[in-house]
């Protein structure tokens, strides 16, 4: 059977979502077991993973640096776990028939996932401005305002998912 051009664009975002998966999955981990290192041998913050020098960080406070690190790697977990929850519904998509409660569900707990991420990424930023105050640099502009923005696009698209199986649901009652 010939699959529809959605079909198809529908398994290459799939593929893609993966590969994001994978990617973040391996850098979160980069990231913990760069940090256990570090915790065993503390000169080597100097050149961490992707050149992050947080030599600085650490010398105002073994905290600090592992707030940091707390919240470097929670940001890619949450990504990784928003990308697994794109993996589970795309897999669960039924062209045929879309609408159902599952892949509603799981829509819009990714909106639930993504306001989170938001709300860690702005913690994140709080503390990072905290410390470069501590440090007397001046301090960055940046609220993470594109996980608010994309959390509420996946609350409006989780929306008309839920309309979308009740109508279903109304029309095999009246069949």
């Amino acid at each position: 059977m010939m699959k529809t051009t959605t079909e198809k664009i529908l398994n290459i975002m799939l593929v893609l979502t993966w590969i994001a998966f994978i990617g973040l999955m391996v850098e979160a981990g980069i990231i913990l077991v760069s940090y256990v290192i570090t915790c065993i041998k503390p000169e080597i913050t100097k050149n961490l993973y992707l050149g992050a020098e947080l030599s600085k960080l650490m010398q105002l406070g073994f905290w600090n640096y592992s707030i940091k690190v707390y919240f470097m790697f929670s940001l890619l977990g949450m990504k990784a776990f928003i990308a697994f929850l794109v993996i589970k519904t795309l897999s669960k998509v039924n062209l045929a028939n879309p609408f159902t409660a599952n892949v509603s569900q799981r829509i819009a707990l990714i909106g639930y996932v993504l306001l989170a991420t938001w709300f860690v990424s702005l913690l994140n930023h709080i503390h990072a401005n905290w410390l470069l105050k501590q440090m007397g640099q001046p301090e960055v502009d940046y609220a993470a305002v594109e996980f608010l923005f994309i959390a509420g696009l996946v609350f409006i698209i989780s929306q008309i998912f839920k309309r979308g199986v009740e109508l279903q649901a109304e029309n095999e009652l009246t069949v």
